[in-house]
């Protein structure tokens, strides 16, 4: 029988699950320009598939409950598949960047969505949290040169499939997140929902005009790094939670957007304003502040 690893190495797993999600945006980003948008998308959750049945095995569908095998795998395939192919369809690698940005307003999404469907009791300073991570979205899609509605609905216009597809990406990981904790039973179905993910993809890939893949050795490397980190992020994390510091963990995943677009800006060689940079220290303290406004209140009736 194996054993649960310790709290301070379960600890850790979940940090390092933090450090590879904020490696994300910018291999995503990067695949999708040696393989498409979409086919490049629908090589990384196979790849990743592969390494979280290794790593967790297959799913055993009969032990899941079939509310959150249904909600659960609409969400999530629905959210990874905005994610991607939002991150595929820029224009460019700094709108890129800026898209992985507006897909972290998830977290106070997901606080609003706590409130209104689980009950949970929050402080008054949920409201300017939530008001600082919108703020800072705006300040991150509107540009450099100061902050103006109209270079903000020049940029959403210039791209509205990507920002788009971003946008209500977060929403959708807000309702995920609420979902699966009302309905999952302790239970982790990623690696199944990682395949229905890959299969949804190649049959979109497959019907749509994308040319066929090239494969070469750099780019098939930068595929299996990029699916390994997105499977060993959610391997990890789930260790993390189950058996470590869930504070620590929480505290830490709230800095994701800033390790995101560093990282992404390194990969990617994009050199980022400090408008851009201002933007994302709003979102993330926006965020902490959503998350400190709910911690430590039950749910109503909980």
């Amino acid at each position: 029988m194996q054993h649960a690893p310790g709290r301070n190495t379960a600890t850790f797993l979940g940090l390092m699950a933090v450090v590879l999600w904020g490696t994300v945006v910018g291999l995503i980003r990067s695949v999708s320009e040696s393989f498409g948008p979409i086919g490049g998308a629908a090589l990384i959750y196979t790849v990743g598939s592969i390494f979280l049945v290794l790593l967790l095995g297959f799913p055993r569908l009969r032990t899941f409950p079939r509310s959150y095998l249904v909600c659960g795998s609409v969400l999530f395939v629905a959210y990874e598949i905005c994610l991607s192919l939002s991150l595929g369809f820029a224009a460019n690698r700094g709108q890129a960047i800026e898209l992985g940005i507006v897909n972290y307003l998830w977290p106070c999404f997901t606080v609003i969505l706590a409130i209104l469907i689980n009950g949970q009791r929050a402080g008054a300073w949920v409201v300017p949290g939530i008001a600082l991570s919108l703020c800072g979205i705006v300040w991150v899609v509107g540009g450099d040169g100061g902050v103006s509605w109209q270079r903000v609905v020049a940029n959403v216009s210039s791209n509205p499939l990507s920002y788009g597809l971003a946008f209500s990406g977060a929403i959708i990981w807000a309702v995920y997140c609420n979902v699966t904790k009302r309905f999952a039973d302790g239970k982790n179905g990623v690696a199944l929902f990682f395949m229905l993910t890959a299969a949804a993809l190649w049959i979109k890939y497959a019907l749509s005009a994308e040319p066929a893949l090239a494969f070469k050795g750099a780019a098939v490397l930068e595929l299996c790094v990029t699916g390994g980190a997105m499977a060993a992020g959610y391997a990890l994390w789930n260790v993390g939670i189950l058996n470590g510091n869930l504070t620590l963990l929480a505290t830490a995943s709230y800095f994701t957007p800033v390790l995101s677009t560093f990282f992404a800006a390194v990969w990617l060689s994009t050199r980022l304003t400090a408008t851009f940079w201002q933007g994302v220290a709003m979102v993330t303290a926006g965020s902490l502040i959503c998350w400190a406004a709910t911690r430590g209140r039950p749910a109503r009736g909980g």
